[in-house]
């Protein structure tokens, strides 16, 4: 059993600090949804609004439709996993997965029962009599999970549960969540500053900065589509040039640069004293000519290779730093440091964006 969540201009001071601003969103029943932004933007502050450790100072949170305010964290049906997950190093496995069961009551037969259950969902049959400190990290994760699902939670909230894992491990995590996630049913908010996890797992992110949510959409669309500079630049990489906006026809507009002219998609509110042209590095094409439209001579620098693609970086003759990715599939020309080329883009894969949404 699953609920959803809505956060109705829900907005929380510390002081004379607003670290969350007028929020708005609805997140579905059963879905896997991210809040992604740096540090101090107020994702963990929501986190922790919804569980019921903090009170917003403004606004309605609602819980499978039912206002929540007054209610205390264990009155909520929300579990929390920390970053630390606060395991508890003196019981074995199967303990720590039913000790909740065992504050409400549950007799131990029952709380074994249930969390030899939990611990073939996790995938760590055999792991009961284990004790934590014999268990891997990622081990410990799948406990952590199976202790919050053991309460039969019907929201999931998980802060930034798999930073302190090295690469490899926080990968293969990230698909080991999004399965038990799918197998419960169970809604899931995860708090997170990693852009990959947010768009390897989520069915929808959120993108927040100072406090406001900058957009909320599905990975694809947060990558593909970002509504603001902002949400571009912090959702992979991107190249940015700065100039004016020129002539507007059916959606795309001239861009005028100290580096060269070019055309691209005009975003709502791109046309502002503040908007800005942004291309994605995989979008940047190298040719040793100009290929006509939005190209602009180069002299390359750095040539780093990182197994699947290789990054080149560059230099525009007015000093810009411009950044192209290629593939590495066998039929990509690696070009020298020192020579020069023409990177150029598509109309249609660059956009003319606002910077992000100001606070009111």
């Amino acid at each position: 059993m699953s609920a959803g969540i809505e956060l109705d201009d829900v907005s929380c001071d510390f002081g004379s600090f607003r670290a969350v601003d007028h929020v708005n969103v609805a997140v579905k029943p059963g879905e896997f949804f991210s809040f992604l932004g740096p540090s101090g933007c107020g994702k963990t502050t929501i986190l922790r609004m919804v569980s019921g450790f903090i009170e917003p100072s403004s606004g309605v949170i609602r819980i499978g439709g039912k206002d929540v305010r007054g209610q205390r964290p264990n009155q909520r049906p929300t579990a929390l996993i920390f970053q630390n997950l606060a395991l508890f190093p003196l019981m074995p496995v199967w303990e720590n997965i039913a000790f909740g069961l065992e504050v409400q009551g549950v007799s131990k037969t029952a709380r074994r029962a249930k969390a030899d259950e939990l611990l073939r969902l996790v995938d760590l049959p055999g792991a009961a009599d284990k004790m934590i400190g014999q268990l891997s990290g990622g081990q410990k994760q799948r406990v952590a999970i199976a202790r919050a699902l053991a309460v039969e939670p019907q929201v999931m909230l998980l802060d930034e549960p798999l930073s302190a894992l090295d690469l490899k491990l926080r990968q293969h995590m990230r698909a080991e969540l999004r399965a038990i996630q799918k197998r419960t049913g169970v809604t899931f908010i995860y708090i997170t500053h990693d852009q990959g996890e947010a768009l390897a797992m989520s069915d929808r992110v959120g993108v927040m900065s100072q406090g406001r949510l900058q957009q909320v959409a599905d990975p694809r669309e947060i990558y593909n589509n970002p509504v603001n500079g902002f949400v571009a630049s912090f959702v992979g990489e991107m190249n940015t040039f700065k100039g004016d906006v020129g002539q507007v026809a059916d959606g795309f507009a001239s861009y005028a640069t100290p580096h060269g002219a070019f055309r691209a998609r005009l975003v709502p509110g791109g046309a502002g004293p503040h908007g800005k042209l942004y291309i994605r590095p995989e979008h940047m094409i190298l040719s040793a000519d100009s290929g006509g439209e939005n190209s602009v001579p180069v002299t390359i620098g750095e040539v780093a290779f990182e197994g699947n693609f290789i990054t080149v970086s560059a230099m525009t003759d007015s000093g810009a730093p411009l950044t192209a990715e290629v593939r590495n599939d066998g039929s990509a020309t690696v070009p020298e440091r020192g020579g020069r080329l023409f990177m150029r883009f598509d109309p249609a894969r660059g956009a003319i964006l606002p910077d992000e949404t100001q606070k009111a």
